[in-house]
Parts: C-alpha cells; structure tokens; sequence
C-alpha cells in the first residue's frame, strides 16, 4: 500500500469523532467535528500517535500536555489522536500517571477512516504515524510532520512553525518568535 499523504494547501478532512476529554464519570466522552476549530476562529494541531500503552507515544502526548498553554495562546486547539477506541485512550489515561491530567482531548478513530483519509497508516498494522498537522481557522493544512513509528517528534519545533505561519510572513531559517522577519 502506498501513501498518499494529505498535504500543505489541502482542506483538512471533514470528519466527527468521539474523544476522551475527562476522567469524570458519565463526562469521559464528547464529540468533536472538523468545524469546531473553524467555528471558533480558532487554528487547530492535530497530532497522531501508534498505539495507547506504548512507550514513545505517551513521551509525546505528555510534552504536548506540559504546552498546552502555549497552544491555547496561540489560539489553537490542540487534538491528540489515533486508531485506538475512546474506550482504550479512558483506559491508558486512567492507568498511566502522566495521562490523567491532560487538557486536550484524545480523539479516537476506531474506523481508521480520518488517518485514511489523511494518508498516515502504516502498512502492515494499519495503524498511525506519528504524524502532525497544523490547520488554519479556514480548515486549510499549513504544515505536516510525519515520523516514522519509532521516533517521536519535537513539540518545541511545532510551536515554532506554528509562531512562523500565524506571522502571515516570510520567516527565515531558524527563525523564532519575536525576531524580525523577512517581509
């Protein structure tokens, strides 16, 4: 199977997904669409992981966490997301000490038809890359990192791109938030 990754420029898929957003009982779950970023003229990153109860992955989605302010001031919506189901991502936040204070939802796409869609599974296990996303309020792709499933990414890095695209300049090499730009 080969990849046709969805890429810069492109529409974000539509889609509506149930996600983990509490460990309350009777408030775990709520579902979130492709509009609730565009809705809220808000910019939305969407990063993906493998596997719940892995050993990378909740790396990631814990220094995602740790910058979850960062991202709310930037007026982004942060989304975590992978193939597994709402019910395995309650069952890893529950069980795993640096998961039960997240403050993002973990969004589960159980049918594997967003990260199809999205062009990140992997071939044999068909199951996400650790891929991320940034989209524009308008629902447009502005920046796509994919790693393979083995290495996780750079939080810092996707906060500095994110800094670079919200300047609606041209950014230099290098380049973070509060230097001068090119335009």
């Amino acid at each position: 199977m080969a990849n046709r990754l969805l890429s810069v420029g492109s529409q974000f898929p539509e889609f509506k997904k149930t996600a983990v957003v509490s460990l309350e009982k009777g408030n775990e779950f709520y579902d979130i669409t492709s509009e609730d970023h565009k809705n809220a003229d808000k910019w939305m990153v969407m990063f993906w992981w493998p596997k719940d109860f892995t050993f990378v992955c909740p790396t990631e989605i814990a220094e995602f966490n740790k910058h979850v302010e960062d991202f709310s001031d930037r007026d982004t919506i942060l989304i975590g997301a992978s193939t597994d189901s709402e019910f395995v991502h309650l069952a890893w936040r529950q069980n795993h000490d640096d998961l039960r204070g997240l403050h993002f939802p973990m969004l589960a796409d159980t049918s594997k038809s967003l990260a199809e869609e999205l062009g990140i599974l992997e071939a044999n296990e068909k199951i996400a890359y650790r891929a991320t996303y940034i989209v524009d309020p308008q629902g447009v792709i502005r920046w796509v990192s994919v790693n393979d499933l083995s290495v996780g990414r750079n939080v810092n890095e996707v906060i500095r791109v994110l800094d670079a695209l919200q300047t609606d300049e041209l950014c230099p090499c290098n380049w973070q938030k509060g230097e001068a730009t090119l335009a």
